[in-house]
């Protein structure tokens, strides 16, 4: 199997977190690729030359979210530098680990949308709203998954707060502790004018995090409504199962067991499908799937 083959195997059989690291991962990789591509013939390798950035990155201005409004929703997959998507990645899958622990895929599919989604508004309004910022409005934009991975974070701590991580040099460390901890540097970085942007869009995530925990407390999800995106995220990249009649023999033993054992999988998927997202999120081939097994 080549290495193409078993990144594309990775990623197929890998949940939503394996999914959103690898699209991360791919854009920012793609990014670097085409721009390498295009500085070689231009002679400009800086980012200001880079016209795609500011194609995928959110805008400041208001005007520009409304000429480019897919950008509040690309932004939160687009890095350019090594560091930013490192650390952000790796945060991802620390948090994201984390919170699978206590709720399922479909959620922290929704809640990296949602958590990017209310980071970058925040991000929009601050500044055009707060004078402190009104001067960055023409030249600002944002990108990166952070507001999204503070999202995941404050709502696995407002769900688990007295959940125990143990950490090198500290020992347990209660989550609630953890997320007060990234929420107070971003607050206390703000000041300094350094990646404000960021910061304020961090502060969007959690609290949208905290809100969205908080709900489910109560018994209520807002993410009910990502079964079919979620559905989509996860079978991106893969195929479909197709059957080819080419003789009218019968089955060998051996073929006839591969063939129980295959059906056997596909109902233990839809199953899974169903505990993590509820029947309704199933399509008509899988019903029909799961309406014949329970024939046999």
């Amino acid at each position: 199997m080549s290495i193409v083959e078993e990144i594309k195997e990775s990623y197929r059989q890998g949940g939503v977190l394996t999914k959103l690291i690898y699209i991360n991962i791919a854009v920012f990789v793609s990014i670097r690729l085409l721009q390498l591509i295009l500085g070689l013939s231009t002679g400009e390798l800086n980012q200001d030359s880079f016209e795609l950035l500011n194609w995928l990155a959110l805008p400041s201005s208001p005007m520009g979210l409304v000429l480019k409004p897919w950008t509040l929703f690309t932004y939160m997959f687009l890095h350019y530098d090594f560091l930013h998507v490192l650390f952000n990645l790796l945060y991802l899958y620390w948090f994201g680990k984390l919170f699978l622990e206590f709720l399922n895929p479909r959620q922290l599919l929704g809640v990296y949308i949602y958590g990017g989604l209310a980071g970058g508004l925040l991000y929009v309004l601050a500044y055009n709203y707060v004078p402190l910022f009104y001067q960055n409005v023409p030249s600002s934009i944002l990108m990166g998954a952070s507001a999204s991975v503070m999202a995941i974070l404050m709502a696995v701590a407002r769900y688990a707060p007295n959940h125990q991580v143990y950490l090198m040099f500290f020992g347990a460390v209660r989550l609630k502790y953890i997320a007060l901890i990234a929420f107070t540097i971003d607050i206390i970085s703000i000041p300094t004018m350094n990646n404000t942007g960021g910061h304020l869009a961090h502060i969007g995530g959690a609290a949208f995090g905290l809100f969205y925990g908080g709900l489910l407390l109560k018994g209520a999800d807002l993410t009910k409504g990502f079964s079919r995106v979620y559905n989509g995220v996860s079978t991106m990249f893969t195929r479909k199962a197709t059957m080819k009649v080419t003789h009218k023999r019968p089955l060998t033993d051996m073929e006839y067991n591969a063939q129980k054992k295959n059906q056997q999988r596909q109902v233990d998927d839809i199953l899974d499908k169903i505990k993590s997202n509820g029947y309704e999120s199933l399509s008509k081939h899988e019903k029909e799937i799961l309406f014949d097994a329970s024939k046999k």
